[in-house]
C-alpha cells in the first residue's frame, strides 16, 4: 500500500471515528460538580464517608416549550423521593430536626429551550437569499458599467444611464449589508440562547474554553459536539447544597456544593431516566469534576419504594434561581 493510500485510510478513518461519537453522544449523561473551598467531605477511619444530614427544597420546576407528560405530571415530591436514594448511597441522609440539618439540598429540574439554529432559520435563510441576490444584482451593474467602458472618473461616467447605475450599485450594497446585519442579529441570538443553557446545563466551563480558544481541528470537534448537545432540548437536575445553619441563623446563603446533570429529551422520558441519571450523576455528589463530564447514559427504570419522611422545609428564605 503506498503512501497516499495510507493517508486516504487514516483521514477515513478519523472521519468514521468522529461519527461514531456523534451518534454515540446523544446517548451521553453531562455532569458537572463544583465544590466550595470551605466544604471537606469527612470519612471514617475504613474509607467510607461519614453520614450528613440535609432538608429536601423545591427550587423550583422549569417547563419546557411543549407539552411533556413524562416531567410535567412529576410534582417535587416525586422528584425529592427518587432522588434520596442515591443521597442514601453516598451517606447523605434526610432528617426533619432542624438543629442537626447540615444542608440544605435546593432542587431544580426541566428541560432547557433550544435555540433555533441560526443556519436553519427561516429569517436566516431568507436573509441569507436577499443577501446573495443583492451581492449578485451588484455585481451586475458593475460589469455593465466595465462592458460599457465607464470607470469611475470617466466622462462617460456622468451621462444619466450611469448616474442611474451607481445609485442602484449604492442601493444593492445598502440592502446587501442590511441582509448581512439580519443574519449576524440571528447568530448573536443564538449564541446567547446557548450561552444561557451552557450556565444551567453546567457547560459554562467548556464554554469559555473552548470559545475563547484560536480553534483548529480538534478544537472544531469539540465545539460542534457542545453546540449540538446545547442545541437540542435537554432534561435536567441541579442539586445545590447550602449550609443550613447559617442560612436559619443568619439568613446568609453559602453554597457548599452543586451537581448540575443533563440528557437529551429526544426518545427518553424524564420520570423513566430520573433515577439511572441521579445515581450516575450521585458519584459526583459533593465532589468537583473540574469541568464538565460525559458518561454513557445507563438504562433506566423506575422503582417504587415506601414513603419516608424527606425533611422538607418550610421555604426558608429559598436561594436564588441558578
Amino acid at each position: 500500500m503506498n503512501r497516499p493510500q495510507r493517508l486516504v485510510l487514516v483521514f477515513l478513518s478519523l472521519l468514521a471515528a468522529f461519527a461514531v461519537q456523534a451518534v454515540h453522544a446523544d446517548e451521553y449523561e453531562a455532569v458537572a460538580s463544583k465544590v466550595s473551598r470551605d466544604y471537606v467531605r469527612r470519612k471514617a477511619s475504613d474509607g467510607t464517608f461519614i453520614p450528613e444530614s440535609y432538608a429536601f427544597a423545591n427550587g423550583g420546576y422549569w417547563s419546557g416549550p411543549m407539552f411533556d407528560p413524562s416531567i410535567d405530571k412529576m410534582d417535587f415530591m416525586a422528584i425529592a423521593r427518587t432522588i434520596a436514594v442515591p443521597l442514601a448511597d453516598r451517606m447523605y441522609v434526610p432528617t426533619a430536626d432542624p438543629q442537626s440539618t447540615k444542608l440544605l439540598l435546593v432542587v431544580y429540574w426541566g428541560t432547557t429551550y433550544a435555540p433555533e439554529n441560526a443556519s436553519d432559520s427561516a429569517v436566516y435563510a431568507m436573509g441569507q437569499k436577499k443577501a446573495k441576490d443583492e451581492q449578485m444584482s451588484h455585481q451586475d451593474l458593475q460589469d455593465a458599467l466595465r462592458a460599457n467602458g465607464l470607470s469611475q472618473g470617466s466622462a462617460a461616467a456622468n451621462t444619466a444611464w450611469a448616474r442611474e447605475a451607481r445609485v442602484t450599485n449604492a442601493q444593492d450594497g445598502d440592502a446587501y449589508s442590511a441582509s448581512l446585519g439580519v443574519m449576524q442579529a440571528e447568530n448573536q441570538t443564538r449564541d446567547a440562547v446557548n450561552r444561557r443553557n451552557a450556565q444551567m446545563l453546567g457547560y459554562d466551563s467548556e464554554w469559555n474554553q473552548i470559545m475563547g480558544s484560536l480553534g483548529g481541528p480538534a478544537q472544531d470537534v469539540r465545539k460542534s459536539q457542545m453546540i449540538s448537545e446545547l442545541e437540542e432540548f435537554r432534561y435536567f437536575v441541579v442539586v445545590m447544597a447550602y449550609d443550613y445553619q447559617l442560612l436559619v441563623k443568619s439568613k446568609a446563603h453559602k453554597l457548599l456544593w452543586e451537581t448540575r446533570f443533563s440528557i437529551r429529551q429526544h426518545s427518553h422520558a424524564f420520570n423513566q431516566q430520573l433515577m439511572a441519571m441521579t445515581t450516575q450523576a450521585s458519584n459526583f455528589f459533593g465532589e468537583d469534576t473540574n469541568g464538565l463530564v460525559r458518561r454513557s447514559l445507563p438504562e433506566g427504570h423506575v422503582e417504587i419504594g415506601a414513603v419516608r419522611d424527606l425533611g422538607t422545609t418550610q421555604d426558608p428564605a429559598k436561594p436564588k434561581t441558578p
